[in-house]
């Protein structure tokens, strides 16, 4: 059998359907029914003592006015930690290491933060723009070099976060073969 260590990045099927559909519809099963009580079972009590641990973690260092991010925060957090334990399933791969998903999450997010930054703090926001201290003759070009680092900055992030785990899956190929090899 001749297969490539990249082929394990490929989304794995079983005739014809793609396994990772079957995969993501499992943590809708883990998703607490609608009922007219508070707190149903011990699921929906674990469910509850998760978010509210993972958002007062995420909380904590903002102020008053940072705290409309957290139901943004902590369904990412939780979305994340969802697909990424997916991986661990057979059959299965990680979507985070797909270049697609991390642009897809990075880029609405940094225009997010950006934008309210903006909004909220122009002056600050536009100051890093330029240098304190900066000669006259370099301040159209310094101006240019760091919007062009800003607007670049979410896919520089996302093709190194994709590139990283990659390279981490692809080592733990490489030591799986060769120790089922020895």
């Amino acid at each position: 059998m001749n297969v490539s260590f990249f082929d394990q990045f490929s989304s794995p099927s079983f005739l014809g359907i793609p396994l990772i559909l079957i995969s993501m519809t499992f943590p809708a099963l883990l998703l607490p029914s609608l009922d007219n009580r508070w707190i149903t079972n011990r699921l929906s009590t674990l469910q509850l003592w998760l978010i509210n641990l993972i958002t007062k973690q995420l909380m904590t260092p903002l102020d008053k006015k940072g705290h409309k991010w957290a139901l943004i925060l902590t369904s990412l957090m939780i979305f994340l930690l969802l697909i990424n334990l997916l991986g661990l399933l057979p059959y299965t791969f990680t979507p985070t290491t797909q270049l697609s998903m991390n642009l897809a999450l990075a880029f609405p997010l940094w225009l997010a933060t950006l934008l309210t930054g903006l909004r909220n703090q122009p002056s600050a926001s536009l100051a890093h723009l330029l240098p304190e201290g900066t000669p006259t003759l370099l301040i159209p070009a310094l101006i240019l070099i760091e919007t062009t680092s800003l607007l670049i900055r979410p896919l520089a992030l996302g093709v190194r976060l994709t590139a990283n785990l990659t390279a981490g899956h692809l080592l733990i190929q490489l030591i799986s073969t060769a120790t089922t090899a020895l």
